[in-house]
């Protein structure tokens, strides 16, 4: 997505010193997104200030000399039987310091890792998410890009080609597990100016973002004994950066969208606490043949048709919105396929399947931070 989870990283440095992984399903804290997107810790790393050349698959790997980075993934799923699934699976690299430690032990590490999984059962009708910590030594985590891999313990995506694609994605927690492989539908998108997607006015508050929009998928998922052959489409957010969030931005909602007439539709709204929404928003319309054509804040109208609230956070969601960008003639309604979709991890934030009616049709992802008490 956008800068997405950033905030989530930032509290693995309170983890720095621990001696091993941990899988955590309800934490003991809670963080605000706006407290940990502001990027207070950023002495000695690079920031965002220019636009770069891209190459792959070098840059699906590892960027150490940056504070953050994530490789996100969601998407949309049938059964040969009918039965529909949503997804998202997540590795997100905080560094604790600049570039590669001195390897004085085999636990030496400048990055800590959390991953998250979640999948939407939504014949179910039931919603699960983890969450993982470690730190990147002794092989519990880690990333390369020659082959292009990135893990946490036995949580991974992986490139099965030369340039780093398709992609296959594995990971297994309790009675739920997906092994699925992502075919690159289109080349791949620099969000942004050429790649360089500012997100405030402050200098360097920008990451590098690229984003594979339509990515064909076909595996399996398991929940419980049963074992189900899927396919569907998927996108592929790939971002890295060092700060983000300016001190009246509270958070975002951001929009990953399917057409089935072939076209694809990401756009991320900045939310400010006066209840405004930041000039910096912006996203991209991808036509059938993968050209690109960058969406401004005002270019696209957003707007929250019902809500929804979460039993155990207490946040107030929008539940169904209404999505325009009147020049393209596009006039969208965006309903959620379970109205709980929300991880309840270290930063509670929704993120879910949705289903496109109106002017088209399709499928997406849709998701939203900023809501609950603690980002008041």
């Amino acid at each position: 997505m956008i800068m997405r989870i950033f905030a989530l990283i930032v509290a693995l440095t309170t983890l720095a010193a621990c001696s091993a992984p941990a899988t955590v399903v309800e934490p003991r804290a809670r963080l605000a997104v706006a407290e940990a997107m502001a990027g207070s810790n950023t002495d000695g790393f690079a920031r965002v200030t220019a636009p770069r050349p891209f190459t792959f698959p070098r840059d699906h790997g590892p960027h150490p000399e940056y504070a953050i980075e994530w490789w996100y993934y969601t998407g949309n799923l049938q059964s040969v039987e009918g039965q529909r699934f949503g997804f998202q699976f997540t590795i997100f690299r905080t560094g604790l310091m600049p570039g590669e430690p001195e390897r004085l032990s085999a636990w030496a590490s400048s990055s800590i890792y959390m991953a998250h999984f979640a999948l939407s059962d939504i014949s179910g009708g039931r919603f699960y998410a983890f969450e993982r910590f470690s730190r990147g030594a002794a092989g519990l985590a880690g990333a390369q890009s020659e082959p292009f891999r990135v893990w946490l313990e036995d949580w991974s995506a992986e490139g099965l080609g030369a340039d780093g694609t398709p992609m296959r994605l594995r990971a297994a927690e309790d009675n739920v597990a997906l092994d699925l492989t992502l075919t690159a539908g289109k080349p791949p998108v620099l969000q942004g100016d050429r790649g360089l997607s500012q997100k405030s006015a402050e200098t360097g508050n920008a990451s590098y973002y690229y984003s594979f929009t339509r990515m064909p998928i076909s595996g399996t998922v398991r929940i419980g004994e049963t074992l189900y052959q899927v396919s569907g489409l998927g996108w592929m957010d790939r971002e890295w950066s060092t700060s983000a969030l300016g001190k009246d931005q509270v958070g975002w909602d951001w929009f990953a969208l399917h057409l089935d007439d072939g076209r694809d539709l990401m756009f991320y709204r900045l939310r400010l606490r006066n209840g405004g929404i930041d000039p910096y928003s912006k996203g991209v319309l991808v036509d059938v043949a993968g050209n690109a054509r960058r969406l401004s804040r005002d270019e696209v109208l957003a707007e929250p048709l019902d809500y929804w609230t979460s039993p155990r956070s207490g946040a107030t969601y929008p539940a169904r919105w209404r999505l325009r960008v009147p020049d393209e003639a596009i006039d969208l309604t965006l309903t959620p396929l379970l109205a709980d979709q929300e991880l309840p991890v270290t930063v509670v934030y929704w993120e879910g399947a949705v289903a496109i009616s109106g002017s088209a049709t399709g499928s997406g992802y849709i998701e939203m931070t900023g809501y609950t008490p603690e980002d008041r």
